[in-house]
């Protein structure tokens, strides 16, 4: 079913140079593995999240982040698909508009955080405001330090609160992200999704990739650690973030609730 803790905490992130790992990597594993995994870890995720939903004590936010291309919306189709859509809490966050470029950066973030019971997914999360928003002009590179220190404190109020955060940074090389970029180029199905923004981005690769290297590094904790997920192949990104939601389920030590019935059998006799 789900991988090791080996492999999973092989992809905690290295301070010391975040996104220095291969992208390609396969911690030698197999595409139908993971097939087979996948199929067995399915139903197993499904009911541990019934069960994080029938308690209503805890929740799960699961953060996805990477370049254009790297898989984000593939993650929720392939992996979160796995869970019943009624505990799912899922936002995609995208430019900040007009009403909420008047807000506090965070506000947007913190009204869409899954309640008790919820597994939320954040596709882009709080952390672009920090690398997208000076790139994009909405704030001053020196306003770095400062935003940091807010969501810092924004996460610091999540454990008493019983919400549980699993970051994931899904690193693809430029030469995958490349070819990603020519299959919507060619294909209807996938040229939607283009913006003129993806070009601009293509082309500043690098100067992104060391902006979120240190972003990386310096947000990760013990308490709240980063994964970077290898996702040049798309069997293992899934693979690994469907296993980190397990072990997150598994810490939880989830079970259905023993909560007294309203009613007896006997009650159902009755008129």
């Amino acid at each position: 079913m789900r991988l090791a803790d080996a492999v999973l905490d092989a992809c905690r992130c290295d301070v010391r140079a975040p996104l220095a790992g291969d992208p390609a990597r396969d911690f030698g594993l197999s595409k139908e593995q993971a097939r087979q995994a996948m199929a067995a870890l399915r139903p197993w995720l499904n009911e541990r999240q019934r069960m994080l939903w029938a308690q209503r004590r805890d929740a799960l936010l699961l953060m996805l982040q990477g370049p254009d291309c790297s898989g984000k919306d593939g993650v929720i189709r392939k992996v979160i698909n796995a869970f019943d859509p009624q505990g799912l809490s899922i936002h995609s966050f995208q430019m900040p508009n007009a009403e909420e470029r008047s807000e506090h950066f965070l506000q947007r973030y913190r009204r869409r955080l899954p309640a008790p019971g919820l597994l939320g997914v954040f596709n882009r999360s709080h952390y672009e405001a920090l690398i997208s928003d000076p790139l994009d002009g909405l704030c001053a590179d020196a306003d770095f330090p400062r935003r940091l220190a807010e969501v810092q404190a924004f996460e610091a109020q999540w454990p008493p609160r019983h919400l549980h955060a699993l970051k994931c940074y899904l690193h693809i090389s430029r030469a995958e992200q490349k070819e990603r970029l020519l299959s919507r180029l060619q294909r209807p199905e996938k040229r939607w999704k283009l913006h003129a923004s993806d070009l601009q981005a293509y082309r500043e690769h690098d100067l992104r990739q060391a902006r979120w290297s240190a972003l990386l590094a310096a947000s990760h904790t013990e308490d709240a650690p980063w994964y970077v997920i290898p996702s040049d192949q798309r069997w293992l990104r899934d693979w690994l973030v469907a296993s980190l939601l397990a072990r997150e389920l598994e810490r939880l030590d989830l079970d259905w609730p023993d909560t007294p019935a309203p009613f007896c059998a006997a009650d159902l006799e009755q008129p």
